[in-house]
């Protein structure tokens, strides 16, 4: 795959550009036998995994010296592990594909990653903001089906604009000081919007909780929400909500004469449920009172990523089912789909579920659980009332984070458009800076 091919954007480099294998040692590494315990035993050299990939995620660190795991001289004296030395930049290149860093000291990697050790004519922050530079590229010509991956072909075709040494390092003081401006506002932009987040459980608490209402109080009996309003009923969400797990899927449900349109859990996302992506399972006419939705049911995860997430189904698509890993919450009465939404959404953020279940990481919420569960219930007229003033602040909070994460892209692009154009000689650094060549 040729240059044109992988980076397009080489093409404009105002510097000669070079194969980076000819100006740094390409190298990458292994995993000694897990079948050999005694290659696990007193590990000691730092050996950077997958498992360490989130601490580049976000390309503001640029050097790397804890990794998760280790392992021990006898594992790196029988495998293919090299202990790479301070200095070699490192490219993560299957599954989590195009991130990469600098080695702060003498550490080892797994195959996951293609290394290069600089020889003189390359700087290693250079060639960090070079790689960067092209990790939209990289992400782009990684192949596989199931898990992404660059090939060792292509990455020995990688190439690096080549100019003085004096120049790269001019070039990467500049990076880094520009790149730190663009972190540190996008880090307040995330901060604004955990902080609506924030705003929007408090809200919903203190709705919950009937803090706006006048009146006497009474003791909820339940720990995590105090005293609510006198006449609110405290009940079982089963007094008041059929509670149904959808259609187990297996290998022979997934075909037949009577494919319809069915939920997952990842299309239930808070307060909304994504249909750009649904799959189709056997539902023979017998089972569709069973499993369809109407609109108004509430919609929660039993298991998945995240047990307990809920919306409100809104009907967008006239026919459409569910799966087993999501509960069906269906209202008996007058009591709103919304106000129990929200009582949900509190109660998950506030870990209920987690600590009923005596867990830390809480992996299902059963029906067993989420049936006897006990929430605040007023008038329907008070739930309306409640839920319209809950939904007209989340409505504003959505405009709010779509500009903020509208923001972000941008500040992301011109991160990405300012490493490019400074690493090709677009970009002159010492008048962006404001300072004179020396």
């Amino acid at each position: 795959m040729s240059v044109t091919q992988i980076a397009p954007w080489l093409a404009d480099s105002q510097w000669p550009t070079a194969p980076i294998r000819l100006v740094a040692r390409l190298g990458s590494g292994h995993t000694p036998s897990r079948n050999k315990p005694e290659y696990w035993q007193d590990c000691a050299i730092p050996w950077i995994t997958l498992a360490d990939v989130w601490q580049l995620r976000s390309n503001q660190v640029d050097v790397i010296t804890e990794t998760k795991e280790k392992i021990s001289k006898l594992g790196e004296a029988n495998s293919a592990a090299v202990r790479h030395p301070a200095g070699t930049v490192i490219l993560s290149r299957t599954a989590s594909v195009g991130f990469s860093a600098i080695m702060g000291r003498d550490m080892a990697t797994s195959q996951d990653f293609a290394t290069w050790t600089c020889g003189p004519r390359l700087d290693p922050r250079f060639l960090l903001h070079a790689l960067r530079a092209m990790a939209p590229d990289l992400k782009r010509i990684a192949a596989g089906s199931t898990h992404k991956t660059i090939y060792m072909p292509d990455v020995e075709q990688l190439r690096v604009p080549l100019p003085s040494l004096e120049v790269q390092r001019r070039i990467s003081d500049f990076l880094d000081t520009e790149t730190a401006r663009i972190d540190q506002v996008r880090e307040l932009r995330k901060q604004q919007m955990n902080m609506v987040d924030e705003g929007a459980i408090s809200r919903a608490y203190a709705a919950v909780r009937g803090e706006s209402v006048d009146g006497p109080r009474k003791d909820s009996k339940l720990s995590w929400l105090g005293t609510v309003p006198a006449s609110w009923r405290v009940a079982a969400v089963s007094h008041h909500f059929e509670v149904e797990l959808g259609k187990m899927l297996n290998e022979e449900r997934a075909k037949g004469q009577h494919l319809r349109s069915y939920l997952r859990v990842a299309n239930v996302q808070w307060d909304h449920v994504d249909v750009e992506e649904l799959t189709q399972m056997n539902f023979p006419p017998d089972e569709r009172r069973r499993y369809r939705l109407h609109a108004g049911d509430v919609l929660v995860c039993e298991g998945g990523s995240w047990p307990g997430r809920a919306a409100v189904w809104d009907g967008r698509v006239p026919e459409m089912y569910y799966q087993k890993a999501l509960h069906r919450i269906r209202p008996r009465g007058t009591d709103l789909p919304r106000w129990l939404y929200y009582c949900l959404l509190v109660a998950e953020r506030l870990r209920v579920f987690a600590v009923q279940g005596n867990a830390s990481t809480m992996t299902h919420l059963t029906r067993e659980q989420l049936r006897p569960q006990r929430f605040p219930f007023p008038e329907p007229a008070t739930q309306r009332k409640l839920v319209e003033k809950l939904d007209a602040a989340a409505q504003t909070d959505r405009e709010v984070k779509d500009l903020l994460q509208h923001q972000l892209d941008v500040l992301a692009e011109r991160r990405q458009a300012l490493i490019t154009a400074a690493v090709t000689g677009r970009l002159d650094v010492t008048t962006a800076r404001g300072v004179e060549a020396p």
